[in-house]
């Protein structure tokens, strides 16, 4: 598979408040609906990762840049992810679809989870997913006023210098073929054009917050890895716990699940029942 941005067209809708909502589409354009939350940071363009799986599987991908992230414009001061399926739902209207499931990666978990509560979701589908309340480097770091603006502002210019092997080191410890590292570098540098204040906001919510497991009542999946560092195992295994869903675990770090695994949960996520 040769990851590709130039596999993914982007498209945008305009909010109801105003706010413009951008997003790429791939995959099967006849096949089934299934929207993928980007990591944190990330972008559209994570999209390019999942492209040609989903072509496979008979999958239409939608792949929304967040509030604040690549293309999209920042959200309400008070904006988190229980706000975002009412975005999401603007998304499917614009795309007149009437029946997805979301998938979340990494930073993209809470966000594909609070998406269950749109009646047009079927099921929900988490890799490598964070859960809050988060107990990592970046969730303590986001506590900090401007703190972690910085660091991703300086990793985004390191980056930028070093070539999309010093994006793939912060996710995994695997080599990976060349298309596949361009591809993250894209999608790490285009989530952060506008800025890292989307990202200080999201890891600041994960710190502080908690997921509402109660209202979830569509079935879940979660593949997370066994050597995932970025974020660990156990809280993907309470949550499982939680929304009586199932777990299935990789031998295998953050992204390294994500590539491995791609295939099974975009088939299972767009499964028709």
């Amino acid at each position: 598979m040769t990851p590709d941005p130039a596999d993914l067209s982007t498209d945008a809708c305009t909010l109801p408040d105003g706010r413009t909502l951008s997003y790429a589409t791939g995959g099967d354009p006849d096949g089934v609906p299934v929207v993928v939350q980007h990591g944190t940071p990330g972008s559209r363009l994570f999209g390019a990762l999942l492209s040609d799986p989903a072509s496979e599987a008979g999958v239409r991908l939608l792949v929304p840049d967040r509030p604040g992230y690549g293309r999209s414009s920042p959200p309400p001061g008070d904006w988190s992810w229980e706000d975002w399926p009412a975005d999401l739902g603007e998304l499917l209207d614009a795309e007149s679809v009437d029946r997805a499931g979301p998938l979340g990666f990494s930073g993209g978990g809470p966000f594909a989870l609070a998406a269950a509560s749109d009646d047009r979701v079927a099921r929900v589908g988490l890799v490598s997913s964070v859960v809050p309340p988060a107990e990592n480097a970046l969730a303590t770091l986001a506590s900090v006023p401007f703190a972690l603006r910085a660091l991703f502002r300086i990793s985004n210019v390191v980056a930028s210098v070093s070539g999309p092997s010093a994006v793939v080191s912060q996710y995994t410890d695997r080599s990976v073929s060349d298309p596949v590292a361009e591809a993250v570098a894209a999608d790490f540098h285009e989530a952060l054009a506008p800025g890292a204040r989307a990202v200080e906001r999201e890891n600041r919510a994960f710190a502080s917050g908690s997921l509402d497991t109660d209202s979830v009542s569509v079935p879940v999946r979660v593949w997370h890895g066994t050597s995932d560092e970025n974020t660990p195992l156990s809280p993907a295994r309470t949550l499982v716990d939680a929304v009586d869903g199932t777990l299935e675990t990789a031998e295998a770090d953050h992204l390294g699940t994500l590539l491995d695994r791609r295939a099974a949960a975009l088939e299972w996520v767009g499964r028709e029942e």
